[in-house]
């Protein structure tokens, strides 16, 4: 299950992203499964014993007293049953509504956790500590309230399962000695008969007791039914991403109304080195939101495109349409495979791992090797970043840290530009990753990169990057764009 979700076509990112029937799927992975679990082998050692000892002893007393005694006490465990069950019916919905509100809780720590260096800047903590304490409050009143639900039924419970059951075993056990003719107490003894009543009293109080541990499995079967509902909408969500297939709740589908010729899936992806063509395709959010009706440009291996446009204009929405992060809406996209474009955002990843998986990243030093690269190419890499000095503060390629911390934002981004020489793609989307490089260094990687023959998208709003590309494309945010060649008496844009 963690597999499928994790490594397998992006499944979690597409479930947080572009489908929202599960909210806080770790919270499932990490918490949920480990309960069911737990759950079905607790009803397994809960049933088994008690289903062996009534199958013993009512056999045993229907052979000596005749199948009235037993049946009384079976008829009790059908009609206990039937009535229990409509008692507990609340059970799997509160269980599913617990687990939820964990994760939710879950989720507002690990959040706190995360941003925790901005929030101090913001001086927030007030703040976050009113959203930890909605959240935890939720939390408590709807554990207060299932804890209250489940005392009331334990009460219950045990009244019918042990107290009444056993008045019930010795009722039926009682019958057979009511009668003068029996033929197994025929003639025999005062004593004789008092201790078969004994004996078999024992027998109905033992059946009754294996009765009654059943239907208090009962109980845990209700808790079951909700830790089920949950992993089998887990199962379902991720057989459905797998496939491409989507549910999201529309916050505004109002421009996609009346466009039946487009959804989710609609559009063709066609795979072709050395170019990226959008035909005809539209811009949507998972939302519904159409922020380009209709785009088409086509970009060959050499040309340098500036992407630009204010905020939710759809530039990240192009990139994730070519990253495969997206569905297709519509049209018709031409792109290199996954392995001949890359992306790298503005904040770039630093996986837990020495200073060498960095820059080879997501490569392991094994597949670094088997691509013919050495140590030497990857400081070459940090000297066209002008990082050399990382490795010898670190004190070397194999040093390891906690690079997230240890490195400036600038020297982040300088990585990741290593990471793309290294890696040496087709086409690379840069956004907004140099923005805390100074310009002649900047300057430098952008020009080894038209030398390499590495083509860009780049989404900056720097004018010093101008010089760098041959086209841009522009978006004003109204759902119109251009698309045009770069020339020296274009007004240029940015800062």
């Amino acid at each position: 299950m963690s597999s499928n979700l994790h490594t397998r076509g992006f499944t979690y990112y597409k479930m947080s992203n572009l489908d929202n029937r599960i909210a806080n799927a770790d919270q499932l992975l990490t918490t949920d499964i480990d309960k069911f679990c737990e759950s079905v082998t607790d009803l397994y050692s809960n049933i088994c014993k008690p289903l062996l000892d009534i199958v013993i002893y009512v056999y045993r007393l229907t052979t000596n007293l005749g199948g009235t005694t037993p049946g009384i006490l079976l008829l009790y465990l059908f009609f206990s049953g039937v009535f229990l069950t409509n008692l507990r019916k609340p059970t799997g919905r509160l269980t599913v509504m617990e687990q939820k509100l964990e994760g939710e809780f879950r989720y507002v720590n690990s959040r706190l956790i995360t941003n925790s260096e901005e929030i101090a800047f913001y001086k927030g903590n007030n703040r976050e500590k009113l959203t930890i304490l909605a959240s935890f409050n939720k939390l408590v009143a709807h554990m207060r309230k299932f804890l209250e639900f489940r005392v009331g039924m334990g009460i219950v419970d045990n009244m019918v399962a042990k107290y009444i059951a056993t008045v019930v075993g010795f009722y039926a056990v009682s019958l057979p000695f009511f009668e003068k003719d029996h033929p197994l107490l025929t003639g025999s003894q005062q004593s004789e008969r008092l201790s078969r009543y004994y004996t078999f009293g024992r027998m109905l109080v033992k059946l009754a007791e294996a009765i009654g541990r059943l239907v208090l499995a009962g109980r845990e079967m209700s808790r079951l039914a909700g830790f089920t509902a949950r992993m089998t909408e887990l199962t379902v969500v991720l057989k459905d991403l797998n496939s491409g297939r989507y549910e999201r709740t529309m916050v505004n589908n109002s421009a996609i109304a009346d466009a039946g010729h487009i959804g989710p899936g609609m559009g063709l992806l066609k795979f072709q080195d050395n170019l990226i063509k959008f035909d005809h395709v539209p811009l949507v959010t998972p939302n519904g939101d159409v922020l380009v009706k209709d785009l088409t440009f086509e970009v060959k291996s050499g040309m340098n495109v500036l992407v630009c446009g204010p905020n939710g204009c759809g530039k990240s929405s192009l990139f994730r349409i070519l990253g495969e992060l997206w569905p297709t809406w519509g049209g018709k996209v031409t792109k290199p495979p996954a392995g001949k474009l890359f992306y790298i955002p503005q904040r770039p990843y630093m996986t837990l791992g020495s200073l060498r998986d960095q820059i080879i990243y997501p490569h392991t030093h094994q597949e670094m090797k088997r691509r013919g690269k050495t140590d030497a190419d990857l400081l070459k890499y940090l000297d066209l970043v002008q990082l050399t000095y990382l490795q010898v503060r670190e004190k070397g390629l194999d040093a390891i840290e906690d690079w997230i911390d240890v490195l400036s934002g600038g020297e982040k981004q300088r990585i990741a530009m290593a990471r793309l020489f290294y890696h040496n793609p087709q086409f690379a989307i840069l956004d907004e990753c140099t923005s805390a490089v100074s310009v002649d260094v900047e300057g430098s990687m952008y020009e080894y990169c038209r030398m390499v023959g590495i083509t860009l998208f780049t989404v900056s709003h720097r004018k010093s990057l101008w010089t760098h590309h041959d086209y841009y494309l522009k978006f004003d945010g109204h759902g119109a764009y251009e698309f045009g060649p770069i020339e020296g008496t274009q007004d240029q844009f940015g800062s």
